[in-house]
């Protein structure tokens, strides 16, 4: 696996910011550095919304989801359940620890806009870019 410089950045913010959201274009290497973070430098429960089960249970009771996930965790793909953002703002108003989620999505602006107006101040943005 090629070393992405962008791990120390995303690292430091989970010391800092109880969120933290990776993002970047289709195919770039999200989901492959969430993993690779989540068993090895950064131990924490990796769940993806490409798993059917997964994705059906965020879908139906975001809330009950968020309150079940243990944390720090990982959830990959996060753009496919919308309503995960207003869950995580409340387990975080609740409890601003950092380094509580590294969510993991591709996103467009209205996407980012959303997730900062839902979690401004909780956040850090970290946008993945396609080796060159």
């Amino acid at each position: 696996m090629i070393k992405r410089h962008i791990a120390s950045d995303i690292l430091d913010s989970l010391r800092h910011f109880p969120v933290v959201l990776l993002t970047g274009a289709r195919q770039v290497g999200k989901s492959t550095l969430a993993e690779m973070l989540s068993k090895t430098r950064w131990k924490a429960a990796y769940l993806t919304l490409d798993s059917r089960v997964v994705l059906d249970a965020a879908l139906a009771d975001p809330d009950g989801f968020i309150s079940g996930t243990p944390v720090p965790a990982i959830i990959d793909e996060v753009q496919r359940s919308p309503d995960l953002m207003r869950a995580i703002k409340g387990v975080v108003d609740r409890d601003r620890r950092p380094g509580q989620f590294l969510l993991a999505g591709s996103a467009n602006l209205m996407t980012l806009q959303k997730v900062s107006e839902t979690l401004a101040g909780r956040v850090a943005l970290h946008e993945l870019q396609p080796f060159m």
